[in-house]
């Protein structure tokens, strides 16, 4: 009976005694939440634009240089929140229009620089098809005490500095957007689709629409071009890659959270639900982000919207507890987070540090 109760009490609780439901029991539960809306994600859409615009303004109508670098922070934020919209879209999540939110998708990305195709491939296919599957998901992914000793020494130096915590917009710039996103060569994306070369010269063309519309705002109001740059490209660009780099890297390190290098091990493990973080934040700041941080949630059923995580997360935790990482944020726990989590021990599954 202890093994069955979820099947003949679809809303009781499954203890942590009992087998783990398999996954589609748990997307049986999610779905009062997997209901789209066409019109609340263009409204979304829109009103991120709306803020973006604003803030972007900000950085040549504001007069003092402090004032110009919070609003590029703030324009990096709201690049954050356009391109999670963008992630939703990727998924058809956004809205129940299957043809309409790859168009969406497209459109949210551009301030991001994010080829909607590459994404596509390298999120939904890879990261998700094999979350923490060493040598298939490459995202985050951490290398034993052997295969670190084997790098060249800048290799190393490079390693220890993604991993030394300060660095996660770093990673992003280099190992996930460069490397395998923005025109990725053949050694990152071995296989070659037009729609890849489409996507990359459709956010690259937005940059140089970004950059010269920077340079013209700041000829026309006579100041510094090199100022309105960096505080208007530069500043909210690099404040994107930083916000991405550590919410991924939350996301999936933690002393708890398991990676495998055995296939049919991981398959065993559930990877949905064990791979995964809900970081927790006070004063409702997970709610700025789109509700991004109901991590699990998402990572057990994609196809609900960012609207309706927070309540499938809920539920989720309910009905499995003690199984899911909950982890509130703070300053302590993620210090000594990124100082555990250096190497990982593929045979007795755990973090090493160096």
């Amino acid at each position: 009976m202890t093994q069955t109760i979820w099947l003949t009490q679809p809303n009781a609780p499954i203890s942590i005694e009992q087998p783990l439901p398999n996954r589609k029991t748990l997307r049986q539960w999610l779905l009062p939440f997997s209901k789209r809306d066409t019109a609340r994600a263009v409204a979304l859409l829109a009103l991120d634009y709306a803020l973006l615009f604003a803030v972007l303004a900000g950085t040549v109508v504001l007069s003092h240089w402090w004032a110009k670098l919070l609003a590029g922070m703030c324009a990096g934020f709201m690049i954050g929140r356009l391109f999670i919209i963008g992630h939703d879209a990727c998924h058809q999540s956004l809205t129940p229009n299957r043809k309409l939110n790859p168009w969406l998708g497209r459109l949210a990305f551009l301030p991001s620089l994010t080829p909607y195709s590459l994404w596509e491939v390298g999120h939904n296919v890879i990261h998700h098809g094999y979350t923490n599957l060493k040598d298939v998901d490459f995202v985050w992914q951490p290398l034993s005490a052997e295969e670190y000793a084997a790098l060249g020494r800048f290799k190393q130096l490079m390693y220890r500095v993604y991993r030394s915590g300060w660095a996660p917009g770093l990673y992003y710039l280099v190992e996930m957007w460069w490397n395998r996103m923005f025109f990725p060569n053949s050694t990152y994306m071995p296989t070659r689709r037009p729609i890849f070369l489409k996507d990359s010269c459709l956010a690259a063309a937005f940059g140089v629409a970004w950059i010269g519309t920077m340079v013209w705002a700041a000829l026309a109001t006579e100041q510094s071009i090199w100022l309105t740059f960096v505080m208007g490209v530069a500043i909210p660009f690099l404040f994107w890659v930083t916000m991405i780099g550590f919410v991924v890297y939350v996301h999936h390190t933690h002393t708890q959270v398991v990676w495998h290098d055995n296939k049919a091990q991981w398959t065993r493990a559930a990877p949905f639900v064990s791979t995964t973080v809900h970081l927790t934040f006070p004063l409702k700041i997970g709610a700025l982000l789109h509700n991004i941080m109901e991590h699990t949630a998402h990572h057990v059923d994609m196809s609900v919207p960012l609207y309706h995580l927070k309540g499938a997360q809920a539920k989720l935790e309910a009905m499995l507890p003690e199984r899911i990482v909950i982890q509130p944020f703070s300053l302590g726990w993620y210090v000594r987070t990124a100082r555990s989590c250096k190497l990982y021990d593929f045979k007795q599954q755990r973090w090493q540090k160096f």
